[in-house]
């Protein structure tokens, strides 16, 4: 996917449509402290496959992208929607 470096888009400082530059930020992994996670990892130690099999080898076969927007008026960085995913992105 090609992408333009420079997009017109509303910005949520200034509250009005301006240029903005576009950067392409990757996903980082999810926390391993959250409570949630602890948990799970809580489950899957011991008994066999019990809540569910062991989750490992399983990855997906592209990661998120997130577009970063950022106002060439007041110089905010923005992000639009939660990301997706992409195998090949370019910015020109």
């Amino acid at each position: 996917m090609i992408m333009p470096k420079t997009q017109r888009k509303f910005c949520p400082f200034c509250k009005k449509h301006t240029e903005h530059t576009v950067e392409i930020v990757k996903k980082r992994p999810r926390s391993k402290n959250s409570k949630s996670q602890r948990s799970f990892e809580r489950k899957l130690k011991g008994y066999g496959s019990f809540p569910k099999p062991n989750p490992q080898g399983r990855e997906k076969p592209t990661k998120k992208v997130d577009l970063r927007y950022k106002c060439n008026v007041c110089g905010k960085k923005h992000i639009v929607g939660e990301g997706f995913r992409i195998k090949k992105i370019e910015i020109k």
